[in-house]
């Protein structure tokens, strides 16, 4: 009886010797695959805050560009009525002689 149960005993540890190592072969991969998503996550962290600043540069440049349309447009509409002001004085000019 007595050698049955060290032989069980035995098993037993054989078998809890087994599962330690798979558990501990798990832990290895887990942390090699913490280590890879971290790796990942800082990044696209990294990635994400160079998009962020390029938008920013671009929304600045976007900014300027509308402002410039926008003085040219009123340039442009300004010399448009200073056209249309000598057209009518040299039409005026014209009819008088």
């Amino acid at each position: 009886d007595a050698n049955r149960q060290i032989s069980e005993y035995k098993f037993k540890l054989s078998k809890a010797e087994q599962d330690k190592t798979t558990l501990e072969q798990n832990i290895g991969r887990l942390e090699g695959q913490v280590a890879r998503y971290k790796n990942a996550a800082e990044n696209a962290e990294k990635i994400e805050d160079e998009l962020k600043a390029e938008k920013r540069k671009l929304q600045r440049e976007l900014r300027t560009a509308l402002d410039k349309i926008e003085e040219m447009e009123m340039t442009n509409s300004h010399l448009m009525k200073r056209l249309e002001k000598m057209k009518a004085n040299r039409n005026a000019l014209l009819s008088q002689q």
